[in-house]
């Protein structure tokens, strides 16, 4: 693996500027490439996304992207979605319509309208704290209570055994998932400050 490097997956719909600076702050080594053979190279790969699953799905077939993603977390190598990107990892989405995910966690992406209380605002927007479900790796440097910073329409519907951490919003929010080698946050770790930066490097320290 090349220089233990941490590949963050550009594909045209990511927030990667602020997800680079968190990265070189905890100092991970990270490039930001859309490179099928520096991804394959890489240690581990982050798979951020802000936007709508359809049209995000449809990039990273277009560029070959999904196929890759999966070898990648077939081989066992660490993968990391963030927020649109968490939600890419799942079989579907209801997201204006019915779209296939990349399918590494098993489960759907729903709507949080209907589903929470009226007097509610949808999108979830803001900070929110985290109720640990399980051990988590990528939360071995928090200790105590923790808040994260939200900012979605929809959220994943999953069995228990793979959530890691949730957040109360009218419903219990899926923030945080794994499945062996494969991780997702719905929460944006480089916007939630420490916590958040304590999560990613964690997470670029697995092999």
């Amino acid at each position: 693996m090349s220089d233990n490097i941490t590949a963050v997956v550009d594909y045209g719909v990511g927030n990667l500027f602020s997800l680079s600076s968190s990265l070189k702050a905890v100092g991970a080594n990270a490039v930001i490439t859309s490179d099928k053979e520096v991804i394959k190279a890489s240690a581990r790969v982050i798979l951020p996304g802000v936007g709508a699953f359809a049209d995000a799905y449809a990039k990273l077939c277009k560029a070959g992207l999904d196929a890759l993603l999966s070898d990648c977390a077939g081989d066992g190598k660490p993968i990391l979605g963030i927020c649109l990107g968490m939600q890419l990892l799942f079989e579907k989405s209801y997201e204006y319509g019915c779209h296939r995910g990349l399918g590494l966690i098993p489960g759907e992406v729903v709507p949080l309208k209907g589903r929470i209380d009226v007097g509610l605002k949808v999108p979830h927007i803001g900070w929110n704290k985290l109720k640990y479900k399980s051990e988590e790796p990528a939360f071995k440097y928090i200790s105590g209570t923790a808040y994260a910073y939200y900012v979605h329409s929809y959220f994943a519907e999953t069995d228990e055994r793979y959530i890691t951490a949730v957040s109360e919003y009218g419903v219990s929010v899926t923030g945080a998932v794994r499945n062996g080698n494969v991780v997702g946050m719905q929460y944006h770790p480089e916007k939630s400050g420490d916590t958040g930066l304590l999560m990613l490097k964690a997470f670029c320290e697995e092999v």
